[in-house]
């Protein structure tokens, strides 16, 4: 059979506008602004360009008819970045240094979950269900795009109180969103009177998944760190760091999800325990490194596709999504998040940093992805719009801003020395 020369086949022609995508978008920064690249918006802006040019291409994508495309990439990409994050914590402190993440785990993320749910069924017209499920995608803060925003690698300090609440919150809230999307699930499969799924709910959903999923982890982060221990495990930590990582990651998330427990929490505590062992040990860093190269490429290329599939949203977005999602970064997040800290040690500016940049991201994609491919949502065209719209939004407004504003309160923090004091909670 005589092939056709030069047919261009429409899947090179997306890896080159990927490349393209990802050179323009880490480049431009650096040539016009002379700043490191808050790329995110650009990478999204590079993949809606691409999708004009060559729309065929990204049809076979499109999360309303492939979900299990996003869940899948998603997944990958958020699990590996949790490991990353518990390896970045030097310090654990006590439950003062917690205390913030957990009034934000406990309050703000909860107060966000109702107002995105209330907006989305009553302004937007969304069913109950549907409702419930905006609120649970987008209410997490998202650990892949907050990179900046966040503690720094292993043994490099940049541990203050706005960067550990930022950072734990993060880490920790991925996997206590779930217990909503399954209540999202429950109301659109039962409906919406609690009698039907309550207990279910409660004892299996929330009580059982979260008790799993944190000891689990506990657990194989132990074990991990005992095998770092160990006196063979120097060659290996010298020919692949990677290894561990990945061990680290599929074994936590995978052996908790076999469990039925929440396989996000697992891998974020694993890689905080893990960390543990031998905690000044150069070896975090070289892991570190590796996780942190993985998920960047990973979450750029996803952020591209992303980019790429919007335009075919679009047609499901109206004025009240827009509202939604700008409301939620501007408003809800800002208010559910200084509520949610009222009575912690922070100070004012500090308490309003850590209110303010919520970042939404790679998680809700995922979360969507799963509730899409287990019940069928009549709002489901909408829902990706909105989502999809809202992560934009945040990645233009928090990327642009965050780095900023960070670096100021890093020399706040600093002081006159030029040192990072320890935390004040």
């Amino acid at each position: 059979m005589e092939d056709a020369r030069f047919g261009f086949d429409a899947y090179h022609l997306l890896l080159v506008a990927v490349g393209v995508s990802l050179l323009v978008s880490y480049w431009l920064p650096h040539l016009l602004v002379r700043r490191p690249p808050a790329a995110t918006a650009l990478l999204m802006a590079c993949g809606m360009a691409g999708s004009l040019i060559l729309p065929d291409i990204v049809s076979s994508i499109d999360p309303t008819e492939n979900p299990a495309v996003w869940e899948l990439a998603a997944e990958i990409v958020v699990i590996v970045v949790l490991f990353s994050t518990g390896l970045r914590v030097d310090r654990l402190g006590g439950w003062r240094r917690w205390w913030p993440t957990i009034r934000l785990l406990a309050i703000t993320m909860p107060l966000t979950i109702a107002a995105v749910a209330l907006l989305g069924w009553s302004l937007a017209g969304m069913t109950v269900g549907g409702a419930i499920l905006l609120g649970a995608v987008l209410a997490p803060t998202d650990p892949v795009l907050a990179g900046d925003l966040q503690i720094g690698p292993p043994l490099e300090g940049k541990e203050h109180p706005v960067r550990f609440a930022l950072t734990t919150e993060a880490g920790l809230n991925d996997g206590l969103a779930f217990p909503f999307v399954y209540l999202a699930l429950h109301v659109a499969s039962q409906g919406a009177n609690p009698t039907h799924w309550l207990v279910e709910w409660l004892a299996w959903d929330v009580l059982y998944r979260i008790v799993v999923g944190t000891v689990l982890g506990i657990c194989i982060g132990w074990l991990l760190g005992r095998i770092l221990t160990l006196r063979a495990w120097n060659t290996v930590a010298a020919s692949g760091p990677g290894v561990l990582v990945l061990a680290g990651v599929f074994l936590a998330y995978g052996i908790v999800e076999l469990a039925e427990g929440y396989g996000f929490i697992a891998a974020f505590v694993a890689g905080l325990v893990f960390r543990r062992s031998e905690a000044r040990h150069r070896f975090h860093q070289h892991l570190h490194a590796f996780a942190s190269s993985i998920e960047h490429a990973i979450t750029a290329i996803l952020l591209v596709l992303l980019g790429s599939v919007m335009p075919a949203l679009w047609p499901h977005l109206d004025w009240s999504h827009t509202v939604i999602g700008f409301g939620l970064i501007l408003v809800i997040r800002p208010i559910a998040g200084m509520l949610g800290l009222l009575g912690s040690t922070l100070r004012l500016k500090p308490r309003a940093v850590v209110a303010i940049y919520g970042v939404r991201g790679i998680g809700s994609l995922y979360y969507l992805g799963y509730a899409s491919t287990h019940v069928e949502f009549i709002d489901e065209g909408p829902l990706w719009a909105l989502v999809a719209f809202t992560i934009f939004a945040s990645t233009l407004i928090h990327g642009l801003t965050a780095t900023a504003t960070v670096e100021v309160l890093d020399r706040e923090y600093a002081g006159g020395a030029g040192r990072e004091p320890e935390p004040r909670i």
